[in-house]
């Protein structure tokens, strides 16, 4: 839907949460992780980058909550659903990981279950690094769209704007 009463200071509100969104994924999910892997920190260090990834997520949500202009807000709850897309990938790579423990745990051979745990958990973190990617090009997206004045069609809906 394309919302004309947005001022060029409520296009650029709007345009805040999703470099916020995108900022937070590249530092976080693409950056911090891996570097994390690589100093050897272990499975325990992956935490970090999820805690700080959450605190982002967690601020988006409760900033979606405040009333503002109408136009900001729903680009604040759209930010917020394109994270619900990444949490969905953090609790696949949860479960993953968890599966990838007990198989671990039932080895014989503890130098197997050590390449097991290895192997198993970088193909666990496989769904988050696939939903980091897809969320950064709809965040991207998303923000073109606050750039045009656009508001989702099923987002309007669903919170329809003020009359004028």
């Amino acid at each position: 839907m394309q919302y004309t009463n947005a001022t060029i200071d409520d296009v650029k509100r709007a345009q805040v949460p999703h470099n916020l969104f995108i900022s937070g994924l590249f530092l976080f999910d693409l950056l911090m992780t891996p570097a994390i892997l690589a100093l050897k920190i272990g499975m325990i260090g992956l935490l970090i980058p999820l805690l700080c990834s959450g605190a982002l997520i967690a601020f988006i949500y409760l900033r979606g909550r405040r009333t503002t202009a109408w136009f900001v807000d729903m680009h604040w709850k759209l930010a917020f659903a394109r994270a619900q897309w990444l949490l969905m990938g953090y609790a696949i790579s949860a479960v993953l990981i968890f599966f990838a423990w007990l198989i671990s745990l039932s080895m014989k051979d503890h130098n197997m279950g050590h390449i097991i745990w290895t192997a198993l958990t970088r193909i666990a973190l496989m769904p988050t690094l696939i939903l980091v990617l897809v969320t950064a090009v709809m965040e991207f997206s998303s923000y073109a769209q606050a750039a045009k004045r656009e508001v989702p069609d099923k987002l309007a809906a669903a919170f329809p704007p003020p009359a004028v």
